[in-house]
């Protein structure tokens, strides 16, 4: 794919733009610097009508007399809570905190886009709508945005947004039709026993067993409960327990993530999930609560969307399998037709390697080109008859 010179002459706002944000991350609905930043920049760059939604969301509207659809391009504006370690001069200056999804390099890719759009009207067809969405991270920014009538309101047709991805290289263009992202949800379970001495077992029922017992029991509901043709996962990285190393502790919380591509599958994890807990808990004496907060659905990409894609990325696109990694943008994609892509940001020779999410990561701004360029010749081709 070929960057055009009016697209390439943006790289040292684009560049700026993303090293302030990257200064400044904040966790979801705390985004209040952040969009600060994002008003006094769009309105710098001329654009008159700029929307506030929620605390901390934006959006901006472009229109044209130029027959069109109504066009929605968005991207996510918070951060994580983690210790940044990337060793970039322009590092977090708030403690416990960094952009380690890349969603500083996805703002700066729409006030860059905001910029073209400002520089070239004639570029704009119908109407463009850029959301600025807190809360990707969680609990879940989309929903609230959708829920706050952002699309009803612009009446927007179809919708686009992008993620920067070190899995792929440099100048990479990387989408799939259907199902690309997976559907998520948070499972938290208690299990409720009877505390006693160490010494003295026999006097308690151990929680601490009866938790082991139940997270081995739950793994093998993917491999005996599902079709070997169906891809879950089931994952828990947090367990809390217990205060004394002698003390058999009377409460076990468990905490994890469930994983899958279809409803149906999702749906026969977290029933089995239930069923197992409540029953290996009572083969200990216990007692188990299951809670569930289903999050975000499938990424499932329009396949006339990806078509267009393909055209504008030419010889840059290839295509992504499938992650069960998970996006809330799939929840904008429950009510219209919408594309998701990566962006490849991997330089081996830069160590540019580390993984989203990773105190590390790095990336060059230069590669934030390829996503403005697909949303410029986007608006082209997805007003084309069929797109």
């Amino acid at each position: 794919m070929e960057i055009r010179e009016e697209i390439q002459a943006l790289l040292p706002e684009v560049t700026k733009f993303r090293q302030d944000l990257h200064q400044i991350p904040e966790l979801g609905l705390q985004e209040f610097k952040t969009c600060y930043y994002l008003k006094q920049a769009l309105a710098s760059l001329g654009v008159k009508e700029v929307h506030e939604v929620l605390e901390t969301g934006l959006v901006a509207v472009f229109a044209s007399d130029k027959p069109g659809k109504t066009l929605a391009f968005r991207t996510d504006i918070d951060a994580l809570p983690v210790t940044e370690e990337s060793g970039v001069p322009f590092y977090s200056q708030h403690k416990g905190r960094m952009h380690a999804c890349g969603h500083d390099g996805h703002m700066a890719t729409m006030l860059g886009f905001a910029k073209y759009l400002s520089e070239h009207p004639e570029k704009i067809r119908g109407t463009i709508v850029l959301i600025f969405q807190p809360a990707e991270e969680g609990p879940g920014g989309a929903q609230l945005m959708i829920d706050a009538g952002v699309l009803d309101k612009f009446g927007v047709e179809q919708i686009v947004g992008l993620h920067v991805f070190p899995d792929f290289a440099e100048g990479v263009i990387a989408c799939k039709k259907g199902g690309m992202m997976a559907r998520n949800g948070e499972v938290n379970i208690t299990v409720y026993g009877k505390s006693a001495h160490g010494a003295q077992p026999q006097q308690g029922a151990d929680a601490i067993l009866a938790a082991a017992a139940i997270i081995q029991g739950l793994h093998t509901i993917v491999s005996r409960n599902l079709s070997p043709l169906d891809s879950a996962v089931l994952t828990f990285g947090e367990i809390h327990g217990g205060d004394a190393m002698n003390i058999i502790p009377g409460k076990v919380e468990l905490h994890g993530t469930t994983r899958a591509f279809s409803d149906t599958v999702y749906d026969t994890l977290t029933t089995r999930v239930t069923t197992l807990a409540s029953e290996i808990a009572k083969a200990y004496d216990c007692y188990a609560e299951v809670d569930f907060n289903h999050m975000y659905r499938v990424v499932k990409n329009d396949a006339k969307m990806v078509e267009a894609l393909k055209v504008v990325a030419g010889d840059s696109y290839v295509t992504s399998p499938p992650y069960l990694l998970a996006e809330d943008f799939s929840m904008f994609q429950q009510k219209i037709p919408g594309l998701f892509f990566f962006v490849g940001i991997k330089n081996e020779a830069k160590d540019y390697v580390y993984p989203l999410h990773s105190s590390k990561l790095r990336f060059d701004e230069k590669n934030l080109l390829g996503g403005i360029q697909c949303y410029v010749d986007l608006i082209e081709v997805l007003n084309e008859e069929g797109a």
